[in-house]
């Protein structure tokens, strides 16, 4: 007699196949992918724990499990990440969004607790995280986006739709396509920072799937915003901050690029693993 399969066996034993294979977390990505193809979210599955799951169903979950053990990133295979606790929707033309990277978010949220609307330019958006999030949080600010792929600010602008935000995109070199617009009170940037050498140790699934022009930058990482930050000077009214993810090792150099400039705040945020994440300058 042919087995059944239920959910709650199909979940038993993809567990078991993702921890022989070195997934992280594989129960978490066994339902995440299960509720995927069934359309459904993970409290349906618990709901549903002895639904049958049809042989076509099994097929397209075979397929995502094929996938996801090869070394395609979880985000990639179902097609959307969460950050900020909004689902962002992402493909391969744009960087997965990572828990770091809240840090930044919170800290403009935080600033605009004090400072009131906030008018906002985030450089290098990619799938729109840090910029409709901002929007999302902080809904009388007016929030400006720019990038150089065209097809990252379609990513961008879908998501600014599922959320219902009113962000202003601008495809276009770091601040090239706003150098016209009016000053802004912060500008955020998660630009790619990661140095030839950082590049090469990192694991396969990033190199292989991720965008590399969103993660490479050239000499020790820092070259691009090196390059941007004579314009973030510019834009910057006065009193105003900016805002920039960096890598865990880069703190001191990136303190002494901003030495170059007037500004009257040069600080590094750490992220909740203790390593440097974040430069922080307010031009005087």
């Amino acid at each position: 007699m042919q087995q059944q399969w239920r959910i709650k066996e199909i979940l038993e034993w993809t567990t078991r196949f993702f921890m022989e294979k070195g997934i992280e977390e594989p129960r978490l990505e066994a339902e995440v992918l299960l509720a995927r193809v069934l359309q459904k979210d993970r409290v349906y599955l618990y709901a549903n724990y002895e639904a049958p799951v049809n042989q076509e169903e099994r097929v397209s979950y075979r397929g995502f499990i094929s996938r996801r053990v090869n070394g395609e990133p979880l985000a990639y295979i179902v097609g959307y990440k969460e950050f900020m606790s909004l689902e962002f929707k992402i493909s391969p033309d744009v960087l997965i969004p990572r828990p770091d990277t809240e840090l930044l978010v919170e800290t403009v949220i935080d600033l605009a607790r004090d400072k009131g609307d906030l008018r906002i330019c985030d450089v290098g958006t990619g799938s729109g995280a840090i910029a409709v999030s901002l929007a999302y949080y902080l809904p009388d600010s007016c929030v400006y986006a720019s990038d150089i792929c065209s097809r990252a600010l379609e990513i961008a602008r879908k998501n600014a739709q599922r959320h219902k935000v009113d962000v202003h995109f601008s495809l276009g070199d770091l601040l090239y396509p706003l150098l016209n617009e009016k000053k802004f009170d912060v500008i955020t940037a998660n630009l790619p920072y990661i140095s030839p050498a950082e590049y090469a140790e990192l694991e396969q699934g990033v190199r292989i799937y991720e965008p590399r022009e969103a993660l490479l930058a050239s000499g020790d990482g820092l070259d691009i915003y090196r390059r941007f930050l004579p314009q973030a000077f510019t834009m910057l009214k006065s009193g105003a901050y900016l805002f920039i993810e960096i890598g865990s090792g880069q703190g001191e150099q990136a303190l002494n690029m901003g030495q170059e400039f007037e500004f009257s705040r040069r600080q590094i945020l750490k992220d909740t693993a203790g390593r440097d994440r974040l430069l922080v300058l307010r031009k005087e």
